[in-house]
């Protein structure tokens, strides 16, 4: 690990994996800040080196085109009551609603969770973050499919609260 007057910073094999998150779920920058510093990660779109298992690369123009779909999608907000509060994935990464795949979901649509409470996993290069309620209440909606990718900030879960 490199090191400087002003701490550590991210190891190579650690920006190494946000480049492949950054691959496998489309990503064309990613800004990441913790405790070791902060790193911000720009690609091109190198629409001819996509691998084989996707599909045959899109004109320059379509393919910006769906990447704006893609952002678009992930910013769609349902609107909230008063009494609501919406839960966002506080990372870039794959939404899982259980710990395990035979394990049954933290939660589901109906429940009644505690602050605290943990509601579902956002997997983020190969680590398991448990996303906890930051409210009391009753589990309203689920707007994510398990196994699904998520963007920074996308929204999850909607909570309602008492009034």
């Amino acid at each position: 690990m490199a090191t400087g007057g002003r701490g550590s910073v991210m190891e190579l094999r650690d920006i190494k994996a946000l480049i492949a998150l950054m691959r496998e779920n489309g990503l064309i920058e990613l800004e990441l800040e913790d405790k070791k510093g902060k790193i911000r990660l720009v690609r091109t779109l190198d629409l001819g080196s996509q691998p084989a298992s996707r599909p045959a690369p899109m004109p320059a123009r379509q393919g910006a085109a769906k990447v704006s779909a893609r952002a678009a999608a992930a910013s769609q907000v349902p609107e909230l009551a008063d009494n609501q509060t919406m839960i966002r994935s506080p990372m870039v990464g794959t939404f899982y609603r259980a710990s395990a795949p035979d394990a049954p979901p933290f939660v589901q649509e109906a429940d009644m969770v505690q602050k605290g409470q943990t509601l579902c996993i956002v997997e983020a290069m190969k680590m398991m973050n448990e996303i906890e309620s930051e409210v009391a209440g009753r589990i309203i909606r689920i707007l994510v499919e398990n196994g699904q990718p998520v963007e920074y900030d996308q929204p999850l879960m909607v909570i309602e609260t008492a009034v």
